[in-house]
């Protein structure tokens, strides 16, 4: 790699962190104020909306009642209950982090975004008592 190549990478690169250094320093308690109440109330809000609709689809194929947990079922990773089955909602990007050391004891519905909306995926039999 040419001397000039070097050069460039590394003034660009001390330009960017320059850049990043300005933009840090204009951060202050107000704009960390509105950040964080976006993503604590706006985001919880989206993903228990999110969560009620994975609830409502999956009882729905299943025939069987729902409803979302309480605060006290939320602390023991309960998102809500198929019929009498509690349940966990996750990304189907969980299924793949296998080495977490989380153990979720209930039946798990994985989603994923799509363009279109979410796709779904669970074992029935969980649910109907054929596991």
């Amino acid at each position: 790699m040419s001397r000039n190549l070097l050069n460039k990478a590394s003034k660009d690169f001390e330009d960017m962190l320059h850049a990043l250094k300005e933009a840090m320093e204009k951060i202050d308690e107000e704009m960390i104020e509105k950040w964080v109440k976006d993503w604590v109330i706006v985001k919880t809000f989206i993903g228990l909306k999110f969560q009620e609709a994975i609830l409502k689809q999956v009882s729905s194929e299943l025939k069987l009642s729902y409803r979302m947990a309480s605060p006290d079922e939320e602390s023991k990773g309960i998102d809500g209950y198929i019929g009498e089955h509690p349940v966990s909602i996750k990304p189907i990007s969980y299924a793949a982090m296998a080495s977490l050391p989380e153990e979720i004891p209930y039946p798990v519905i994985f989603y994923r975004k799509t363009k279109d909306g979410i796709e779904i995926h669970f074992d029935e039999n969980l649910f109907t008592g054929h596991a």
